[in-house]
């Protein structure tokens, strides 16, 4: 049996408390509470379309601004990731999908190749979703790519509705992430990269 792959990580500051659990290998279970409904909404689709168990438990200074707390959420998020993959080996590594959802239409491609990086290509209509500023939707996508060291392309070319569209689009990065971290069978404990690193 391959060992557990599980990422647990806290991190404290004086604008929030933030701890993430990852279990790579799950059945999509989640316990996420964020204090902003709509954030809680579309993380829970990361593990539900993914296949992964995710605990996520973060408060912080949102009266002030939710800037903090889901920055920091972005960053626990991708640390865990990258703990639970460890050094990679034997997984498919890339991975893509498309979404709809109405009449939004989501395509992401993922590459844990331990470069983080993110392109995000989404426009909305409104200045928030909830409680949830869409401005923030974006960085906190790439905030989860930098500290998981992967790269992630996501795009919306089609929808009218924000919330149609960034659920789409979280329903993307989970079914592209459940591919990308899938164990290949094929090349068991192996790096899947030509330097033998990643």
């Amino acid at each position: 049996m391959p060992p557990e792959r599980i990422g647990s990580i806290r991190r404290e500051t004086k604008e929030s408390q933030v701890t993430v659990e990852v279990n790579l290998d799950g059945a999509g279970r989640s316990d996420i509470a964020t204090s902003i409904g709509m954030l809680d909404h579309l993380l829970e689709q990361i593990p539900r379309h993914g296949l992964f168990d995710i605990t996520i438990k973060a408060s912080g200074d949102i009266e002030r601004d939710p800037h903090h707390l889901i920055e920091d959420i972005g960053i626990c998020l991708g640390r865990a990731l990258s703990e639970a993959l460890g050094e990679r080996r034997g997984i498919v590594r890339m991975g893509h999908a498309i979404v709809p959802l109405d009449e939004a239409l989501a395509l992401v491609a993922v590459d844990l190749g331990g470069r983080g990086y993110a392109a995000v290509d989404m426009a909305f209509t409104g200045d928030r979703i909830g409680q949830l500023p869409t401005e923030m939707i974006g960085h906190l996508l790439a905030a989860f790519a930098i500290e998981g060291r992967f790269n992630l392309h996501v795009r919306v070319p089609a929808g009218t509705n924000d919330h149609h569209k960034a659920e789409a689009a979280f329903k993307a990065v989970a079914r592209a992430l459940g591919d990308a971290v899938r164990l290949d069978p094929r090349i068991p404990g192996e790096i899947p990269s030509t330097k033998d690193v990643l």
